[in-house]
C-alpha cells in the first residue's frame, strides 16, 4: 500500500471525507504512488481511469499541470508557466478544500480563467471540453504510518490540473430505503470503500462470510465484482438475496452472486476460492453469536478467510490485530474511524502473504 519514496507525481487526487489516510489508502486501489500532500489533496504517479469512478472517498483525479503555494497569485504564475497542450473550450473550477485557506475561489477562477483566455482558449462554463481544477489546501497533514506523506507536517498547497476522472458515487440507496433493512446497517460509502480495499473489481470475486443485510456484497456487485455472501441467520440470507436482486441484478452486465447460510468458521469453499474477503464482525454488545463466543467466532472467521483469499478487510468495534496475526495475516494497515460518540470502527487491511502465500513485512 505504501509507495516508494520519490514517486513522480502525474495526477492530483481530490479526496473526500475527513479521514485523509483512509481515503488515500482506498485511492491506492485505483492509483499508484499515492502520496498525501495536504488536507484533502494527494498526488499519484498513475491512475486506473476506469477504477477512479468506483472509489468512495476520492472526488476526482486531475492530470497534473503545476503545484505551488495556496495563494491565487502563486497559482496564476504557475499556470502562466505551465505547458498547455490542449485545444477546445475550457472552464476553471476552484475549491478551498475544507475551508482551510483564505483564498477566494471566485477570484481564483476569474484570474486563472484570464490566463487561459490570454493563451488562446475560449471559455465555456456550461459544457467545456476541458475543466481546469484548482485545489487550495493548507494545514496539518494527518499522521499515519501506512500512507506516504501522512507525516503530520504543515502544508500550503495549490494544485492545478485537468480533470481526468471523477467519482461516480453510484452507491446503493441508504439502508433504510432498501427492501430489507435491519438497524446497525453500514453506510453505503463506507461499504464501498471496504470492498475496494479488499480488492473488489470486475473479474474478481469478493466473499463476505458474515453478510448481515448484504451491504458489503451489494457494493461489491455494484463495482462489477462477483459476490459470495454467507450468514448464520436465515432471515439475513433471505434479506441479502432480496437486496442483491433489487440493485445488482438491475445493473448492466450484472456480475454473478450467491448467498447461502453458513458458518464463518467453517466455510464450504475450496482454498483460494475468492480474491478478497470483507466482513463486519459482530460488536461486543453481543456476548455470544450462534454457537460461538465472539472471540472464537472472529478468530475462526479470520483463519477461514486466510484460507480462501489472499487479502481481507475486517471491520469491528475493537482491534482484532492479535487474532489476525495468529490466523496467518500480516496487517498492512489499521484505521480507527469514529461513527458517533459511542462507536469507533476499527478497520484492518490484511495481507495473507504472511503465511502460505509467502512473506511480507508487517508494518504495524
Amino acid at each position: 500500500m505504501r509507495p516508494g519514496a520519490g514517486s513522480r507525481v502525474v495526477y492530483w487526487l481530490e479526496l473526500a471525507g475527513e479521514e485523509d489516510a483512509f481515503a488515500a489508502a482506498e485511492a491506492a486501489t485505483a492509483a499508484a504512488g499515492v502520496t498525501l500532500l495536504a488536507p484533502g489533496v494527494a498526488g499519484a504517479g498513475s491512475i486506473d481511469g476506469a477504477a477512479i469512478p468506483r472509489l468512495a472517498y476520492t472526488r476526482a483525479a486531475h492530470e497534473a499541470l503545476a503545484r505551488t503555494d495556496a495563494a491565487v497569485d502563486a497559482a496564476v504564475a504557475a499556470l502562466e508557466a505551465a505547458p498547455l497542450d490542449r485545444t477546445g473550450t475550457v472552464a476553471v473550477r476552484a475549491r478551498n478544500v475544507r475551508n482551510t485557506t483564505d483564498v477566494s475561489t471566485s477570484a481564483a477562477e476569474r484570474e486563472l480563467g484570464g490566463v487561459l483566455v490570454d493563451r488562446g482558449f475560449d471559455v465555456d462554463l456550461d459544457d467545456p471540453d476541458h475543466v481546469l481544477r484548482a485545489l487550495f489546501a493548507a494545514g496539518e497533514r494527518t499522521a499515519h504510518d501506512a500512507v506516504d506523506g501522512a507525516d503530520g507536517g504543515e502544508a500550503s498547497v495549490c494544485t492545478l490540473g485537468w480533470v481526468a476522472a471523477e467519482g461516480a458515487r453510484d452507491f446503493a440507496p441508504k439502508p433504510t430505503d432498501r427492501p430489507f433493512f435491519q438497524p446497525g446497517s453500514m453506510a453505503p460509502a463506507d461499504a464501498r470503500a471496504y470492498v475496494n480495499l479488499a480488492g473488489a473489481a470486475p473479474g474478481r470475486t469478493l466473499l463476505d462470510p458474515m453478510c448481515g443485510t448484504g451491504g458489503l456484497p451489494l457494493e461489491a456487485g455494484l463495482v462489477g465484482a462477483d459476490a459470495i455472501a454467507c450468514d448464520a441467520q436465515r432471515k439475513m440470507v433471505r434479506g441479502t438475496r432480496e437486496n442483491l436482486r433489487e440493485y445488482v441484478d438491475a445493473t448492466a452486465d450484472a456480475p454473478d452472486w450467491h448467498v447461502l447460510r453458513g458458518d464463518a468458521t467453517a466455510l464450504p469453499f475450496r482454498d483460494d476460492a475468492a480474491d478478497g474477503v470483507a466482513f463486519d464482525a459482530p460488536y461486543g454488545r453481543q456476548s455470544k453469536i450462534a454457537r460461538h463466543e465472539l472471540a472464537d467466532l472472529v478468530s475462526g472467521a479470520l483463519a477461514e478467510a486466510e484460507r480462501v483469499a489472499p487479502r481481507a478487510v475486517v471491520v469491528a468495534d475493537r482491534d482484532w490485530r492479535r487474532e489476525a496475526r495468529a490466523a496467518g495475516w500480516a496487517v498492512a494497515a489499521a484505521f480507527e474511524r469514529r461513527v458517533h460518540r459511542s462507536l469507533t470502527r476499527h478497520v484492518l487491511v490484511l495481507d495473507g502473504r504472511a503465511g502460505r502465500h509467502g512473506a511480507v513485512t508487517d508494518r504495524d
